[in-house]
C-alpha cells in the first residue's frame, strides 16, 4: 500500500507544504509571548487557526500542518490542565485542520488540478517543550528512555487523531530522530516525515553531519520523507545535496524566512532572504526536494508563489 506522500508524488512533481503557523498568527494579531507559543491560540482563538489553514489551502498548499508543535502533555499539565483536557486540546487542533480542509474541498471549484489535501499532525522536538531555544541546539540532558517517554503519549494520541500522517519537525539531533523512528514501530499504521533543524550547510543543530543523519534514518520505513525545516533558506541547497546521496526517501525543504530567532528575548531579528521562495524552490527541487513549503515568518503569499510560479512550470 502506498503512503500519502507516495500517492501525491506519483501524480505531481512536488507536494506543496503550507507555511508558518505561529508567526502567521502573530501577524494577524495573536499574542504568543508564552511558552505554549501557537498552542496558546488553541485555547484562546481557535477560529484564527482555522482561518490560517484555510488561507494556506487557498494559496495552494497540499498539506495543513496542525498547531500541535508546542502542545505537549508536559507543557499543558504545567499550566494546570488535566491529561484529558490536554488531549482534547491537541485533538481540537487536528479537527480544526480537518474541518478547514473539508470546507475547502467541498467547493468543487477548488478541485481543479488538485488532489484532496492532507493533514499532517505536527510533533515538535523535546527542546520545543523547554521553550528556551533548545530545538536549535540539541545536546539534551535526558536519556533515550526519557525522550521516548516524553514523545510516546502525544504520538499515540496524534496517531489516532484522524490526521493523514505525522510531521516530526525541527529535530536538532540524530538521537531524538532515532527515538522517534523506533516509537513509530509501536504504531505500524502510521507514516511520518522528519525534518532536522540545522546550524550550517553541512550539520544539524547539534553538529552532526546531515548526510549521516539521512543515511541513519533509512532503517525506518515508516519515516516516509526526510529533510530540513526552520533553517535559513541559503543553507538548503548544500544540505539537500548532502542528503540526496545517502537516502532513497523523498527530501523535504521548508526553511524559515532567513531571520534569526532570539530565544531569550522571544523576537525575530535580521533580514529575510532577498530571493523569493518561488525562485529559491527551483534550486531546492534540483537539489532533490520533493516536499517544499515554508516555516517561521513565511506567509500564504510565499506558498502561492511556489504553487503558481514553480509547480506550474514543472508540469
Amino acid at each position: 500500500m502506498q503512503h500519502p506522500i507516495e500517492e501525491f508524488l506519483s501524480e505531481q512533481p512536488v507536494l506543496v507544504l503550507d507555511g508558518a503557523m505561529a508567526t502567521e498568527l502573530e501577524r494577524r494579531g495573536a499574542d504568543l509571548r508564552d511558552p505554549l507559543w501557537s498552542a496558546k491560540t488553541l485555547i484562546e482563538l481557535p477560529a484564527l487557526i482555522a482561518s490560517v489553514h484555510r488561507d494556506y489551502f487557498a494559496a495552494g498548499a497540499d498539506v495543513a500542518t496542525t498547531a500541535t508543535y508546542q502542545a505537549t502533555f508536559a507543557a499543558l499539565e504545567r499550566r494546570g490542565m488535566t491529561g484529558e483536557a490536554a488531549a482534547t486540546l491537541m485533538l481540537r487542533a487536528v479537527h480544526l485542520a480537518i474541518e478547514a480542509r473539508d470546507d475547502f474541498w467541498a467547493d468543487h471549484a477548488n478541485r481543479t488540478g488538485r488532489r484532496r489535501p492532507l493533514i499532517a499532525a505536527s510533533i515538535g522536538p523535546y527542546g520545543a517543550m523547554l521553550a528556551d531555544g533548545s530545538e536549535y541546539r540539541g545536546h539534551y540532558s535526558v536519556s533515550d528512555a526519557e525522550l521516548a517517554s516524553f514523545h510516546r503519549r502525544r504520538l499515540a494520541l496524534l496517531a489516532g487523531s484522524g490526521a493523514d500522517l505525522l510531521a516530526f519537525e525541527t529535530i536538532p539531533c540524530l538521537r531524538e530522530a532515532r527515538v522517534l523512528g523506533r516509537l513509530l514501530e509501536e504504531f505500524p499504521q502510521v507514516t511520518a516525515w522528519l525534518c532536522f533543524s540545522c546550524q550550517d550547510g553541512a550539520r544539524n543543530c547539534e553538529g552532526e553531519d546531515i548526510d549521516e543523519c539521512a543515511a541513519a534514518l533509512e532503517e525506518f520505513p515508516q519515516i516516509a520523507a526526510v529533510g530540513v525545516n526552520c533553517t535559513p533558506p541559503e543553507l538548503l541547497n548544500s544540505l539537500l545535496r548532502r542528503m540526496r546521496g545517502r537516502t532513497h526517501k523523498p527530501l523535504i525543504a521548508y526553511p524559515n524566512s532567513g531571520e534569526h530567532y532570539d530565544a531569550t528575548r522571544k523576537i525575530w531579528q535580521g533580514q529575510a532572504a532577498h530571493r523569493s521562495f518561488a525562485d529559491a524552490s527551483r534550486a531546492w527541487y534540483e537539489a532533490g526536494a520533493r516536499l517544499i513549503g515554508g516555516c517561521c515568518r513565511t506567509t500564504p503569499e510565499d506558498i502561492r508563489a511556489i504553487r503558481t510560479r514553480y509547480l506550474a512550470a514543472l508540469r
